[in-house]
């Protein structure tokens, strides 16, 4: 069992009562945090293997609440498009997608969310070709080669366009065989343990992508597993108008009815949500996952997240689809989350310790993980950045939050999970950057080449 003493860092710990510690000491034992402190250690711990955090920031690891990894291969793709633009663009070229492809891109994009904080991701994999092979155990199988810690979603989409829906049917599963395969992904990957590596979540993808039969569905099955739910909503105008045209109402309106609010249930993006809207997130303690740079990437709009807050849904950040956001790194969504929310109400919409707690406590609420991850407290587990602040674009910015979320991108000194370190200055410690970048490489050569040749 490994023992860590993390010594002389700027500690902001994003407990409740919002300390920060200069001088400060963090001390793990195993997975846990057993230990913090401020100048001396005591004595039980100074036999602890010792990182130096002089001229650094500690703070909790980033938690990343919306993603999909296999959008990594086919990145700088309809780059000024509209959402819908966009995906009928993109849909033929994933209908290719299959498991090796899947776990080149998902090794990649998974690389860039630890290099930028992110100890704790989501993604929604909704694409399940029929010779495909198995995507989600591929992008499981990145995952634990690189140590994150991860919260897949079994996604679907059963609504084609000979249906009414977006996405082209050879694309779309039956409704029958994703309950099945749902099923299956969590008895075969969900560990229901506090300190899990892998847990699954169920994700129908879109109201323009699935049938109500499907959400209803879907919903129960993940109530009787004990698992989350995860789904798109309120994204573009362009969502607005199809609920309304098709249903008869918004789209809170529509999964309202659906049985698709509730603490077990995270939207993504949900920019587009009115006072009432807002108020029954809150009051259903239904969460969403905040993508400002997406959200801007395709001209969706900017979310009420302050309002959301305000209202107590539980609200984190996320990267979203790399296909959307060619950047792909979380601590961009910190600043990027502080920046927009000024650019739409103003200068104190939210502040740099606002929005890190977004990315931290805000995003562990939301997957449902907060009484272990989110903060730095005694008995929680061991996932957390120590950022490197003394070089030339940090040093002589006064204030360390806002150096970290204001400043220019941050080095990671030091990057553990479950108290094992993941990162260390700058570099991935289980495989190298080059094998990381290569496989990268061909999982994008491959799907592009395939589409290609087929159409």
């Amino acid at each position: 069992m490994s023992q860590t003493l993390i010594q002389g860092a700027y500690v902001a710990t994003l407990d409740s009562n919002d300390r920060e510690i200069s001088d400060g000491w963090v001390a793990i034992n195993g997975k846990r945090i057993v230990g913090i402190g401020q100048s001396t250690v005591p004595d039980e711990f100074a036999g602890f293997d010792r990182i130096d955090g002089t001229g650094s920031l500690l703070t909790p690891g980033f938690v990343n609440t919306h993603h999909h990894l296999y959008q990594w291969a086919t990145r700088g793709i309809a780059t000024e498009s509209t959402l819908f633009e966009w995906l009928v663009t993109l849909y033929p070229i994933w209908g290719h997608l299959d498991a090796e492809v899947t776990f080149g891109a998902a090794q990649g994009a998974l690389a860039s969310l630890l290099l930028s904080g992110c100890t704790y991701t989501t993604d929604h994999h909704y694409v399940f070709p029929a010779e495909g092979g198995d995507c989600l155990a591929a992008e499981i199988h990145a995952a634990q080669r690189l140590g994150i810690r991860f919260h897949p979603t079994r996604g679907s989409m059963d609504l084609g366009q000979s249906q009414g829906g977006l996405p082209p049917d050879n694309v779309v599963e039956d409704r029958d065989q994703i309950l099945i395969a749902t099923q299956d992904a969590i008895r075969r990957f969900h560990d229901p343990a506090d300190d899990a590596m892998v847990k699954i979540a169920v994700a129908p993808c879109s109201p323009f992508s699935v049938t109500g039969e499907l959400m209803k569905e879907a919903a129960q099955l993940a109530r009787r597993e004990n698992v989350r739910l995860h789904t798109h909503l309120a994204e573009t105008i362009d969502e607005e108008d199809f609920c309304r045209e098709k249903f008869g109402c918004s789209p809170t309106d529509y999964v309202e009815s659906l049985g698709w609010l509730g603490p077990d249930v995270w939207m993504a993006h949900a920019i587009h949500l009115d006072d009432s809207a807002i108020s029954r997130f809150g009051k259903t303690g239904t969460g969403v996952a905040h993508c400002p740079s997406s959200n801007a990437r395709l001209g969706a709009g900017i979310a009420r997240v302050q309002d959301l807050v305000r209202a107590g849904a539980p609200v984190g950040l996320g990267v979203d689809g790399a296909a959307s956001n060619e950047n792909g790194e979380l601590l961009t969504e910190v600043r990027s989350a502080a920046l927009w929310a000024r650019l739409k109400d103003g200068a104190t919409a939210m502040s740099a310790r606002q929005s890190l707690a977004l990315a931290t406590r805000g995003g562990a609420r939301v997957l449902g993980r907060d009484k272990e991850l989110g903060t730095i407290e005694v008995g929680k587990l061991a996932d957390l950045v120590l950022w490197k602040l003394d070089d030339i674009g940090h040093i002589d910015i006064v204030d360390p939050i806002a150096a970290l979320v204001l400043g220019p991108k941050a080095e990671v000194k030091a990057l553990l999970v479950n108290g094992e370190v993941r990162v260390r200055n700058g570099l991935i410690t289980s495989i190298s950057h080059d094998e990381i970048a290569q496989q990268a490489v061909h999982a994008s050569k491959r799907l592009l080449t395939t589409a290609k040749k087929a159409g």
